[in-house]
């Protein structure tokens, strides 16, 4: 296992560097404002965010009204870690699990240099860690560590995101930027306590994928294996029809997941175990920046027919 100081390391010199380089540092434009004190009130503008309509000045002015706040001089990051075993999925050295840490290292750090909190729930099918929020390289390299020692998990209960969502909705108080990192691989029903979390606080999704989830390679007849039941069922993979229907399926849930996280306002970002991280964020920066009132969804790496939305 490797040392939480050899990724930090790492990440510093061969990914931050980099977007230091493309995004001038400037990461807290990419996020809306988190003040709770009003400053002051206006005509809502058609690139405003709806979010911020003030419904009661608007019902007495009988036009729309948005709120002006004072933002705060430090933002809460949390980040909510879907390490149940279907995470551990992808080639040796490019699991999910992998772009996972990764990714929370990277961001960990760019807020924290500049002063803000970050915290972090760790969910395994179960809450198994509440890192509360805090600043500082120290913290980071704490909580790298303590991801690093979660233990990958044979075998679990399938996966619930709406425990680790409504865990969330108690321990996160102060408004805050949130992202949900998972495969979102998950027992329907989590989209309510999606809604009610992104009402509190700025949420933003993390797709983990691997590519050989999405396509079957043509291999014969293989044993395939549920990464949290361990139910184990014969494919025959050299059937075209069916190869045909898995992809076809793969499209239908991504595009489901898609309009899920459209309803609840929530922006996407899709992280693959085989694309270059940096080019993934650069991407969703530019669609970031670009957005108005929609949610931004961002994918780096597109299934073929790709169901549009």
């Amino acid at each position: 296992m490797q040392s939480p100081e050899n990724i930090l390391r790492h990440i510093e010199w061969t990914v931050m560097r980099r977007l230091d380089g493309l995004l001038q540092g400037d990461y807290r434009t990419l996020f809306h404002g988190f003040g709770l004190e009003i400053s002051d009130l206006r005509e809502y503008q058609p690139s405003d965010d709806v979010r911020f309509i003030d419904w009661n000045v608007t019902a007495r002015m009988q036009t729309p009204y948005v709120r002006q706040s004072h933002e705060d001089r430090d933002i809460s990051v949390w980040f909510l870690l879907d390490i149940s075993p279907s995470v551990d999925f992808g080639r040796k050295g490019a699991l999910k699990r992998n772009v996972l840490i990764d990714f929370v290292t990277l961001l960990t750090r760019l807020f924290t240099r500049h002063g803000n909190r970050v915290g972090a729930i760790f969910f395994s099918g179960v809450v198994e860690r509440i890192i509360p929020a805090r600043s500082g390289r120290s913290h980071v390299l704490h909580l790298i560590d303590d991801l690093l020692r979660q233990p990958q998990l044979k075998q679990a209960q399938p996966t619930d995101l709406t425990v680790l969502l409504e865990t969330a909705l108690r321990v996160i108080r102060r408004r805050s930027l949130v992202f949900i990192v998972s495969d979102f691989i998950s027992r329907p029903g989590w989209e309510k306590a999606m809604q009610m979390l992104a009402k509190r606080h700025e949420v933003l999704a993390v797709r983990l994928y691997d590519p050989h989830e999405t396509e079957l390679p043509d291999i014969g007849i293989t044993t395939f294996e549920d990464a949290e039941t361990g139910e184990q069922i014969f494919i025959d993979t050299h059937d075209g029809g069916f190869r045909r229907r898995f992809h076809e399926a793969v499209l239908r849930k991504e595009y489901e997941l898609g309009t899920v996280l459209a309803r609840t306002g929530a922006d996407l970002i899709t992280l693959s175990t085989s694309d270059d991280m940096v080019g993934e964020i650069l991407r969703f920066t530019r669609l970031r920046k670009q957005q108005t009132k929609t949610p931004a969804v961002f994918s780096g790496q597109r299934c073929k027919g790709r169901l549009s939305r």
